[in-house]
């Protein structure tokens, strides 16, 4: 076992602090340092085993029954079953003991086999092989045998098994490329770095001849902060020492792309890397109907400790007289008279408990149990949840939690591959105020890219051509995308074109890619970068080649990027691209105002936007440029800070040449699912690591900001220019002074919010006050309540984790889900109410660590408002009924006490006591459970404000719960004084023959199995072959087992009193008459108060249901049609515009143009495009190009 953990606690905290320190030393190789340069010390650290499981072999035992008995019933029961073998009680310790038994034992395998597939799924991960550099050769070895400071060689498309220091790669300038989608989401390639003096490593044996040691910062879960420095030894001189950061660390879970293959040492291993630390620990979920449950049952534990007391008590008092406390017929023995009272009234006490426990029936856990194992069932056998591009369906890994999906409040879902394809596509662009738009269709024919230019009017004077040829050129060469021309790429071929294999495209910006490719499809087609020399195909087919001087970077701050390049003339240009915001204030010349109207308009269709701009640079300026440059980027100190000073003098001055528009394609219905979930009174917020100004275009485009809603800003950007108390104060009275001025108008203002990682960590610090008013997270809640969608960028996987559990600890607790695709969704999913992972394309730990796993985002749809919705209304039902069904049961034998001298005699027969809730009564409502649809799959679908009928736990409350046991006391008082007033003066059957208790305890018994039967009948709403068979089919066994068991004389009993009991009652006429008259009599209550609640207040449920038996076969009324964004150009879903002579021109109705187009002829404008003014529009052969005449014209 290893104790290191134990170990660097004790060290920390008993050892002093002066020996602990903040970060350790990594021998790579294990090569210990070489004399005279630092003392080796050997440490430990844990080995690379990922274990995401909950238990172990040795625990799962104790550790298993420690969690189900913290269930208030389960240790109730283990209770009840020790009072019954330890003292004589009326039943026999069988009757509590092996329902208890079977419901523990049931529990124990489906958890544990939950558990054991965990344990699978961990295996694979950690028996994966690696590659080890050990005495100058590459050892194939597993991954969890991994430790720190082994030398690791990691191939093209493999994951990196710990996290590493990159040393060096295949590549020559000792670069590599990876992708992060299970870390933070971000499918696009980040290029990392390797050691400047180890990146010259190209074999095993120049690796393994380093000798190195690295000091780095303990283990720590921000992805992206990292500080080391690594020390080289090299004979006998002074160690060289090279700072280590972010860039050289490679993270656990990604993936090596466009590399053939790499050398790196192991940092952190196993649960200590930034993979792991991100992960939050498993804890057992537990859904708001079992907290219900358990609330209830404490009622009925009070109920019964009430029923035992008073027959306790009245017992005593009833047999205060000798003569009543001692007949004739029941002389005590010498060693009870000797016992003491108390003694005596407390083993009565525990007698009389245990005759009452079956009001708390352990038999309603095995049938939640059941319900909820056999439910699971139908999400994975749902056909309309199959994918068939992944080839699987709905997955359902802990059944625990099936109800809880009908009570969702607040959705937190990720963005990347969750609400988006991951798929970017390059829409349109506007160049000097002319939109193009690829490949549309003239006369049936899609226009080839080669004529695409030729086409564009080039009047006047030919300076408009000019500018689209600097358009296009600046987004060929302003980039940083990578040319890959194998035919493979993430295992898919692809780039195949007439047998041969051609390039494509990867970066690490998957705009970037889609701008290029954009640009392919209008004619300028990005070749390569050789020999620092990029290389475009012009319209021509003619390749042009510009040497790359210098590229300044893109970052946040900046928010835009350029490139500085020499033509073959000798001219120096800057090309850059960038936010509007950053590009527009940098603008001398250009039409800003009807490029920025271009662009507003895009950002509300929700695409994501760039401006371009250029500058010409003369020798002097390019010599002054390079100065700047050069000086930052030869600074040890404060190198970022003169890196943004030198951009911030290069990049001015600015030509505009026009802007882009790229779409991060939304899910299949995504958006359609979002407003669903709006309308079913769930609130969603997007937690995404992705950058604003994208995350903010996906949630317009997702519907989840609509054109009305109003954004507030809790961002670093403002809170620089305001401290965060003020900016925080502000956006409180905003929200506050508009719901005070709305009051309860509907047409109130719609608010979203928009906050950053940053910002959030300064909101969640502890123990922050601001100036009396409580915390700055109660503040921040307030403004969230009042927002009807929030979205959460740059955040870092336990962030996510952190805003989930901040909402879930509120004051109102609302039930929460999270619903991811990779890695970085593991935390928030794992501290949700509910976890949903996608199956996408991130990999398959949020699938696995989750709750339930679906294909698409789509899916959620379902999943929430009609599995959700049945689960809930049945468990619902099954829970009600139980307790009035025992309640039904047992107040009888509390009444009939009253009649027997409290001497704890029972009302029915032992075997009907084990029999009720096992037999005759447990499968009718397990099957109502199973298949109950009180209102069609349809109008669950075609309603979403349904779900908002069973929100907040509506039908478990307390109000429902009394109905419910007062409807079950009626009807016991019913049973129990109707047959006892009924039979007062008929106690003789038709042979002469009278009533005895046993027969008395029959009848009631009859009358309760079928009323408590038949009223869940009246419930059914969903009737089938199979609800029909069990209903009459159970009331049919116990008629036959009462005949069988008072029929024939059983050998093994040592009774008989209950021979030939059945039959006699059958036999007396007005028995039958009185088991009618009280089924009806019991009935007629519950019956009246749903007549007069539809006809009164009817619930929304209760109408959707009228309207059902109004329109046969559930056809809903029609629903407006939604426009769905298609850019695919297809002519089935296209529209004929006339042009005049004869030419017709045929538009995607789904793209912009043509919505502009066609809203314009809806108007009245004429099915003419010749009325189409103020509009003018060109022909090309890629696109169409339409000039707005002004800026006082919305584009």
């Amino acid at each position: 076992m290893d104790f290191s953990l134990l170990r660097n606690i004790i060290s920390r905290y008993c050892a002093g602090e002066e020996n602990w320190v903040d970060s350790r030393t990594v021998y790579i190789g294990h090569k210990e340092p070489p004399p005279g340069a630092e003392a080796y010390i050997p440490q430990r650290y844990p080995d690379n085993r990922i274990v995401s499981s909950k238990y172990t072999f040795w625990n799962f035992i104790p550790k298993n029954l420690f969690e189900q008995f913290r269930r208030i019933a389960n240790f109730y029961f283990l209770l009840i079953f020790l009072v019954q073998l330890i003292i004589d009680t009326p039943t026999s310790p069988v009757t509590s003991g092996l329902p208890l038994f079977f419901v523990i034992t049931v529990t124990a395998i489906k958890q544990g086999y939950e558990d054991w597939l965990r344990h699978k799924a961990d295996c694979s991960i950690n028996e994966c092989p690696v590659d080890v550099v050990q005495q100058g050769k590459a050892v194939r070895t597993q991954s969890h045998k991994l430790r720190v400071g082994d030398i690791v060689m990691v191939r093209e498309d493999d994951t990196f098994p710990c996290d590493l220091i990159f040393l060096s790669s295949s590549r020559d300038d000792g670069t590599c490329y990876v992708t992060t989608t299970s870390l933070d989401g971000e499918s696009s390639h980040k290029t990392y770095y390797a050691v400047p003096d180890t990146m010259a490593f190209k074999t095993e044996q120049e690796v393994d001849s380093l000798h190195a040691t690295i000091e780095c910062e303990q283990p720590q879960p921000d992805l992206y902060k990292f500080v080391g420095r690594i020390n080289i030894y090299k004979d006998k001189e002074e160690p060289v020492s090279r700072t280590l950061g972010a860039e050289n660390l490679l993270l656990r879970g990604a993936t090596l792309k466009n590399t053939q293959h790499i050398y790196a040492v192991a940092v952190y291993t196993g649960m200590e890397t930034k993979m792991a630390l991100n992960y939050q620990s498993k804890s057992q979920k537990r859904s708001a109907v079992e907290k219900s449950m358990n609330a209830f049952l404490i009622v009925y534990l009070c109920i019964l400790i009430s029923k035992a007391l008073i027959n306790t008590v009245l017992k005593y008092a009833w047999q205060w007289s000798p003569d009543r406390d001692e007949p004739w017929y029941n002389h005590r023995t010498e060693h009870e008279r000797q016992r003491h009272v108390v003694i005596r009234a407390f083993t009565d006490f525990l007698a009389f408990m245990v005759l009452f426990n079956y009001i708390i029936p352990v038999s309603m856990y095995v049938t939640v149990e059941m319900q909820k194992f056999l439910g699971s069932y139908f999400i994975t056998w749902d056909e309309e949840m199959f994918d068939e591009e992944l080839g699987q369906g709905a997955q359902v890994n802990t059944s625990d939690l099936n109800e809880e999906l009908g009570q969702v409040e607040y959705v937190f879902t990720d963005k990347t591959g969750t609400l988006t394809e991951n798929n970017m596509e390059f829409i349109e662009c506007c160049v000097d105020g002319n939109v193009y738009i690829p490949h549309a269709i003239c006369n049936g024919q899609i226009l080839s890219a080669a004529s695409s230019i030729d086409m564009i009017d080039s009047s006047p004077g030919g300076y408009r051509r000019e500018y689209e040829d600097l358009f296009f050129r600046a987004l060929c060469l302003c980039h940083t995308v990578q040319v890959k021309e194998e035919e493979t790429v993430d295992g898919i071929k692809r780039g195949i074109h007439q047998g041969r294999p051609t390039s494509f495209y990867i970066s690490s910006s998957p705009d970037e890619v889609a701008l290029v490719e954009g640009m392919k499809r209008l004619g300028y087609t990005y070749l390569r970068l050789k020999d620092n020399h990029m290389e475009i195909l012009n319209k021509d087919d003619e390749i042009e080649r510009f040497e790359l001087l210098h590229v300044l970077n893109f970052d946040s701050v900046r928010r835009r990027m350029s490139v500085i390049v020499k033509t073959v003339s000798g001219e120096y240009l800057l090309f850059c691209k960038g936010a509007d915001s950053s590009i527009f204030p940098r603008v001398v010349s250009g039409k800003v105002e009807q490029v920025k109207a271009h662009v507003e308009q895009n950002a509300v269709e929700g695409l994501r936007t760039l401006c371009v701009a250029y500058r010409r640079l003369s020798e002097s300026e390019y010599r002054e440029a390079c100065h700047h440059l050069t000086e930052a980027m030869l600074a040890l100190q404060d190198r970022e800070q003169r890196l943004a000073q030198a951009y911030d003098v290069i990049e001015r001055d600015f030509v505009l040449l026009g802007a882009t528009a790229v779409e991060d394609r939304l899910q299949e219905k995504a958006a359609d699912t979002i407003e669903s979930l709006h309308k079913a009174g769930i609130k969603v917020w997007v937690l995404t690591g992705d950058k604003m100004e994208t995350a903010a275009a996906t949630c317009y485009a997702s519907k989840l900001f609509r054109r009305s809603t109003q954004i507030l800003e809790l961002t670093k950007k403002r809170t620089k220019e305001q401290s965060l108390h003020d900016v925080l104060f502000e956006l409180n009275r905003t929200v506050l002074r508009q719901r005070s001025i709305s009051g309860l108008s509907v047409d109130c203002l719609d608010f979203g919010l928009i906050i950053d990682g940053a910002t959030l960590s300064a909101v969640l610090k502890p123990t922050q006050e601001v100036s009396g008013h409580g915390n700055y997270r109660e503040i921040f809640l307030e403004i969230c309540r009042n927002c009807s969608a929030v979205l959460c960028c740059r955040m870092a996987p336990l962030q996510k984790a952190q805003i989930v559990k901040l909402i879930k600890l509120s004051k109102e607790h609302p039930i929460t889900l999270a619903i991811g695709d990779g890695a970085n969704d593991v935390s928030m999913i794992l501290e949700a109410h509910v976890g949903i992972g996608i199956m996408g394309k991130e990999g398959r730990q949020a699938a696995r660590n989750s709750d339930y796993a679906i294909p698409k985002f789509k899916h959620l749809k379902k999943m929430l408002l009609v599995h959700g919705h049945y689960y809930y209304i049945r468990i619902a039902e099954l829970v009600q009924y139980f307790f009035y069904k025992n309640v039904c049961f047992i107040f009888p034998q509390f009444l009939y006490q009253f009649f027997c001298g409290f001497s704890q005699q029972p009302l029915y027969d032992t075997a009907y006591l084990t029999l009720y809730n096992i037999s005759f009564t447990s499968l009718p409502i397990l099957l109502y459970s199973l298949v109950e649809q009180h209102v069609t799959i349809d109008a669950l679908k075609r309603e979403p404000s349904l779900y908002r009928d069973i929100a907040k736990n509506s039908l478990l409350r307390w109000p429902v719960f009394l109905y419910w046991t007062c409807l079950g006391l009626f009807d016991a008082v019913t049973f129990f004084f109707g047959a006892y007033f009924l039979f007062d003066n008929t106690t003789f059957t038709s042979n002469g023959q009278m009533f005895g208790n046993w027969t008395f305890g029959t009848l009631i018994f009859t009358v309760l199995v079928f009323t408590v039967t038949l009223k869940l009948a009246l419930d059914t709403r969903h009737w089938t072959w199979i609800n029909h068979f069990v209903i009459w089919g159970s009331l049919l066994f116990y008629v036959i087992f009462s005949l069988l068991w008072g029929g024939i004389i059983w050998p093994f009993l040592n009774y008989q009193r209950m021979y030939y009991v059945f039959m006699q009652m059958l036999s007396s006429g007005p028995a039958w008459l009185s088991i009618i008259l009280l089924i009806t009599v019991s009935l007629l209550p519950d019956v009246i108060k749903k007549v007069l609640c539809r006809a009164i207040c009817p619930t929304a449920t209760e109408r959707a249901q009228v309207q059902e038996k109004l329109l046969p076969g559930g056809v809903g009324e029609p629903t407006p049609l939604s426009f769905r964004r298609s850019y695919k150009g297809r002519s089935a879903d296209s529209t004929l515009l006339h042009l005049g002579a004869g030419e017709t021109i045929s538009l995607s109705s789904s793209g912009p143009l043509a919505q502009k187009l066609l809203t314009h002829l809806a108007e009245g404008g004429g099915s003419d495009l010749s009325s189409l003014s103020p509009y003018m529009l060109r022909l090309s052969g890629a696109g169409f190009a339409y000039c707005a005449p002004g800026p006082e014209t919305p584009v």
